[in-house]
């Protein structure tokens, strides 16, 4: 029964130790950038929907000079199918040009209507590059933390597997089955984490070349990253700086400014346009009076026009209507400005606890789960520990060491989350683009 049982751990444990290889059969993604930098710049230049926002900016910028330009001119032709008569001869065509004008103040709300809202455009693409960037960020320490992850385990699954033999011919020589049988178990639970952190990697491999924008199906090569040193945010000055450099609450500034703008301009509609206009006569050979004063003499004169804007509900409703736009702006930006607010605290408290985990694991607990790990190998080697004792301590080991890479990706994930909150640079590598 003993026995059985041994080899139904022993096939077990083969067979999670062939598992992570299955993720190794996808090749290398053609593009090799390791470091944030090379994330970045190619997500910038690259990201299709970081272009969709800088397109409709460029189509916002298009529609300034179409609001300011004066109606279109009007020339109208009139020909008589049975001529006019009159006593210097008889009509045959009219010819007329007008041109409207409106009241005065309308083209220049028209402009600062669309001038707002393009500024709006430009900052909410300023806002989708601190996005990108940040997202970017976020998942690039994810993989590299997965990459810390995988290389810990596999040499802790290495250290495990060279125990083996060893226990083996202890067992072979009158030592307690149950030993051996402890280290199979070990080794078949972390053959299996392995697997799933190598399953994990294709994940957030693709989830990055989402981003890049890279088509090709392929896995991206580990990041370079070292932990964090400590940083120390002023969270007052901080929370000044988001006022006034989050490109987000600049976008809903600029759309309050549209609705001030709509809301004059649907003052201005209750004001009368003008239309001024030239008309020009021709006239026939007289027939009928060929000796009058002026006969055959093409007359010709000016028209001046205004509409009439009598439906006093209509212009009342407009002006209700852009007052509602412009408080509705308003709200959105006091909300908007208060979750932003609510997360940059939020990620200065994550990035306070990551800084105290990384001082914590990397200053105090990691050198003395080593200490004691070196010390348990030793004493197993001398026969003074048994394997329990060594696994126990390594799997310890293991989970500081992961835990301090952990904290390492939680610091920096949150240091270029504060960052493109308040338009900072992020890590040093990467700004937002400045106003054209």
């Amino acid at each position: 029964m003993i026995m059985h049982r041994f080899l139904s751990l022993s096939l077990w444990f083969a067979l999670a130790l062939s598992t992570p290889l299955q993720g190794q059969d996808i090749q290398d993604a053609p593009w090799s950038g390791t470091t944030l930098k090379d994330y970045l710049q190619r997500a910038q230049a690259a990201n299709p929907r970081l272009k969709a926002f800088e397109a409709r900016y460029e189509a916002a910028m298009r529609r300034i000079p179409q609001a300011s330009a004066l109606p279109d001119p009007m020339f109208q032709v009139t020909h008589f199918v049975e001529a006019i008569q009159t006593r210097t001869g008889p009509q045959e065509n009219v010819f007329m040009l007008s041109q409207t004008i409106p009241w005065f103040g309308k083209l220049s709300s028209r402009e600062q209507v669309a001038s707002a809202e393009a500024e709006a455009l430009w900052f909410a693409y300023q806002n989708q590059q601190l996005l990108l960037a940040r997202a970017v960020s976020v998942a690039y320490y994810e993989y590299a933390y997965t990459g810390k992850a995988l290389k810990l385990m596999q040499e802790n699954l290495d250290l495990l597997a060279r125990l083996e033999p060893i226990v083996e011919e202890k067992v072979k020589a009158g030592d307690d089955l149950n030993e051996l049988l402890r280290l199979k178990v070990e080794l078949g639970k972390a053959g299996d984490t392995l697997s799933t952190l190598q399953q994990m990697r294709i994940v957030q491999s693709a989830r990055l070349c989402e981003l890049l924008a890279i088509d090709e199906t392929g896995l991206l090569p580990w990041p370079e990253w070292e932990a964090p040193s400590s940083y120390e945010p002023d969270g007052p000055s901080l929370a000044l700086a988001l006022e006034e450099n989050n490109p987000e609450l600049a976008m809903f500034q600029r759309q309050i400014a549209s609705a001030e703008a709509r809301r004059e301009l649907a003052r201005l509609q209750s004001y009368p346009d003008i239309t001024l206009g030239l008309n020009y006569v021709q006239l026939g050979s007289p027939v009928v009076n060929p000796g009058t004063p002026d006969a055959g003499q093409d007359p010709w004169g000016f028209t001046v026009a205004v509409n009439l804007p009598i439906w006093f509900e209509k212009y009342s409703a407009a002006r209700a209507e852009a007052l509602a736009s412009m408080r509705a702006s308003q709200n959105e930006y006091d909300s908007r400005r208060n979750m932003l607010k609510a997360d940059l605290s939020a990620s200065l408290s994550l990035l306070h606890d990551a800084d105290r985990r990384l001082k914590l694991y990397g200053e105090d607990l990691l050198n003395l789960a080593e200490q004691a790990a070196q010390n348990t190998r030793t004493s197993y080697e001398s026969g003074r520990a048994d394997i329990p004792e060594v696994i126990d301590s390594e799997r310890d080991l293991l989970e500081l060491q992961t835990l301090y890479w952990r904290a390492a990706a939680d610091a920096w994930q949150q240091v270029v989350t504060v960052q493109t909150l308040v338009n900072q640079p992020v890590l040093g590598t990467f700004q937002a683009t400045t106003r054209r």
